[in-house]
């Protein structure tokens, strides 16, 4: 297998910002779910995890746009987060009918978490003062649920959002929180992180899975916890040489079968999400230990959009700032979702922080939480 420090392949090229895909799934309450091709299909209508991850990416993009080119659409977004959150003490609601009526009273514990990132980034992120401070209202609204959550994403979501509020100054009840949810991973990967065979607490290996460790790593930075840190960095090693190829490129477990212990690693469906969230964790773990071989996984699963993949196709369209839902055993999953869309859009900046700030150019680097100025307005 190819070493990661010395990647056998060319990093692949960046792309300009393309808005183009994202604007047509957008309407004036948020993000459609899904598409057929490049068209969106309302009969599945939005959810709060799209919204959330939109929100990222309309930050993500004011880097290289301008506020005044996103500031309507986090507007829209925030609003839509705000209408989500449920009664006092509930998780926010997830699934929106195409004509604005909620489906459910309660969303998941992940859609929870990520909402809850999504505002902790806006609160850190966001230049206008009443979109920064919309934001942290509602996080402290969502606190007091988050501490009931017990999946392991969905607490890894929400200790980087606790890692972020703490930066943007919320305080007492984010620190609390972040150490419960920093105990709760470090006593899941316990054992894990020292059996080489498998690290992972889980006895299937799923989805989103660069999530975890990256979590991990934050929490044994924020607490000064080197072994922590070590862990995470442990697990994120097994994930990368376990989903790399032996031609160097990156090959995520698939969802039609996902990978158990003691069977083959599920090849098909690869999903875009997968690719990024092993992307943002490489990258966090860059920032901690300066390893080379961290800057070439996050080149690896960066190039997997692009085409250095099982398939040999371009997942993602940069010319619109669209992505297929998924690479199959037959080609490509041509129909450009949320999702999707919204994972190449965040891959596209991350990597573009990181080559800038390997070339030494000054860019604001998004924080190890974030997904995903001057002044403005809410619209």
């Amino acid at each position: 297998m190819p070493s990661l420090s010395e990647p056998s392949i060319l990093p692949a090229p960046l792309y300009p910002v393309s808005r183009h895909h994202l604007d047509l799934l957008s309407s004036e309450l948020g993000v459609w779910q899904h598409a057929s091709l490049e068209r969106p299909d309302p009969a599945f209508g939005y959810c709060t995890d799209d919204v959330s991850r939109a929100l990222n990416v309309d930050l993500l993009h004011s880097r290289e746009l301008g506020w005044g080119a996103v500031s309507a659409s986090v507007g829209r977004h925030l609003t839509f987060m705000e209408q989500a959150a449920g009664a006092p003490g509930r998780r926010f609601r997830n699934f929106r009918a195409a004509d604005g009526a909620w489906l459910e009273v309660e969303g998941s514990e992940d859609c929870h978490g990520r909402a809850m990132a999504s505002l902790a980034f806006t609160m850190n992120r966001a230049p206008d003062p009443s979109i920064r401070e919309a934001a942290r209202g509602l996080f402290e609204r969502a606190l007091p649920a988050a501490r009931s959550l017990r999946a392991l994403r969905a607490s890894a979501s929400a200790l980087l959002a606790c890692d972020g509020a703490i930066d943007a100054g919320v305080g007492a009840g984010a620190e609390a929180a972040f150490g419960e949810f920093a105990g709760r991973l470090a006593e899941a990967f316990r054992d894990a992180s020292s059996a080489p065979d498998w690290r992972w607490p889980e006895a299937t290996l799923t989805y989103e899975n660069g999530l975890l460790p990256r979590a991990l790593i934050v929490a044994g930075r924020r607490l000064g916890d080197a072994t922590m840190t070590l862990g995470g960095c442990l697990v994120l090693d097994w994930l990368i040489e376990a989903q790399t190829s032996p031609s160097g490129t990156f090959s995520p477990v698939g969802n039609k079968g996902w990978w158990s212990r003691g069977s083959a690693k599920s090849q098909f469906d690869q999903q875009p999400i997968e690719a990024m969230a092993l992307l943002l964790a490489a990258e966090t773990a860059l920032a901690a230990t300066g390893d080379d071989r961290y800057r070439s996984a996050a080149e690896m699963t960066y190039g997997w959009f692009l085409g250095a993949n099982d398939g040999g196709a371009s997942v993602a369209i940069p010319l619109t700032g669209a992505c297929c839902d998924g690479l199959t055993p037959i080609g490509l999953n041509r129909n450009q979702g949320a999702e999707s869309t919204l994972a190449w859009l965040t891959a596209l900046e991350h990597m573009r922080v990181l080559r800038a700030a390997d070339a030494g150019v000054a860019v604001a680097a998004a924080p190890a939480w974030a997904e995903g100025s001057a002044t403005g307005s809410r619209s």
